[in-house]
């Protein structure tokens, strides 16, 4: 079996074929000659035919050099493409991070987070799940997920939970019915109707928060009907089978048959939890965009790394 060229070679070998002169090699390699001839020597020995011709006042390809020079250029591009590649991955600047992410808080600041997170890191793929909360904490405990979205998820196992922003709830109503000409609402105004709300398994933390605003008003609702999806609470609403309360976001999906009216003094918190963050640099980086970019206007920032409370 014939021995594995060796990298070194094949540059020296590159280096020669493009100047054509040792000497001129040498220099551009930053080497003395008689090294880069022992280089091409032993290529030499390991092809087991020459690749330069050497003549008195002039150096030139052989066939087999010619040959060598064409993989030559594709060998060592490969190379060099794979060690940057290793070196981005290494640095955090490619792979993928997968992030777990709540219906509702897709209708968030999230997509413009993600927008810029990949400007700024083009080589690394963002992978958004769409899931419940409940199976955010899941996939996070079990390592599937790098970042969490959550809603008002207290702890996630023992991983850290950070709270980003308290958004507003508001009430979702008929535009034709009689609450929707209020200029000014409260949530008890809503005790006597019917309600559209998700089924709790989805997420039990929202839907527990939102019940205890009602009980704290007074009043149990009333649901006669479940959808899984903040689109389809607003369009059925917008029928006229009842009302809703829920995170202010759903104003980014109003129909013109639907009145958004702010319920004062309630708020839903939106946490992050990312345990890959502390070895991923990728994924402490787009943790850190979103801090930049969902704290502050959209809501009331957390202070300092602590677990979400009520």
């Amino acid at each position: 079996m014939s021995p594995p060229i060796d990298l070194r070679g094949l540059r020296c070998f590159v280096a020669l074929a493009e100047e054509l002169h040792f000497g001129r090699a040498a220099a551009r390699l930053g080497m003395a000659q008689p090294p880069l001839t022992q280089q091409i020597q032993k290529l030499e020995r390991e092809i087991g035919f020459a690749v330069i011709q050497r003549r008195p006042r002039k150096t030139a390809l052989t066939d087999a050099g010619r040959a060598l020079l064409e993989g030559a250029y594709r060998i060592l591009r490969e190379v060099d493409d794979t060690t940057e590649q290793a070196r981005r991955a290494g640095r955090g600047e490619s792979g993928r991070v997968t992030v777990g992410v709540p219906p509702s808080v897709m209708l968030s600041g999230l997509p413009a987070a993600i927008r810029r997170f990949r400007e700024s890191w083009p080589h690394v793929q963002v992978v958004i799940r769409e899931l419940s909360t409940a199976a955010i904490a899941e996939g996070l405990m079990q390592g599937r997920l790098d970042v969490g979205l959550l809603r008002e998820a207290r702890q996630v196992g023992d991983l850290d939970v950070e709270v980003l922003f308290a958004e507003p709830v508001v009430a979702v109503l008929p535009s034709g019915g009689r609450l929707a000409a209020r200029a000014r609402l409260s949530l008890a105004d809503l005790a006597a109707e019917p309600f559209v709300l998700f089924p709790r398994h989805l997420g039990a933390d929202l839907f527990d928060r939102l019940m205890a605003y009602c009980r704290n008003a007074g009043f149990v609702p009333r649901v006669v009907q479940e959808t899984t999806q903040w689109p389809s609470v607003v369009a059925l609403v917008e029928a006229g089978l009842g009302v809703s309360i829920a995170p202010a976001c759903v104003e980014r999906v109003a129909l013109s048959g639907v009145t958004i009216r702010r319920l004062p003094g309630l708020t839903t918190l939106v946490s992050v939890c990312a345990p890959a963050a502390a070895v991923a640099p990728s994924a402490a980086a787009l943790l850190e965009e979103l801090r930049r970019s969902l704290r502050g206007p959209r809501g009331t920032p957390a202070t300092g790394r602590s677990r979400a409370r009520e």
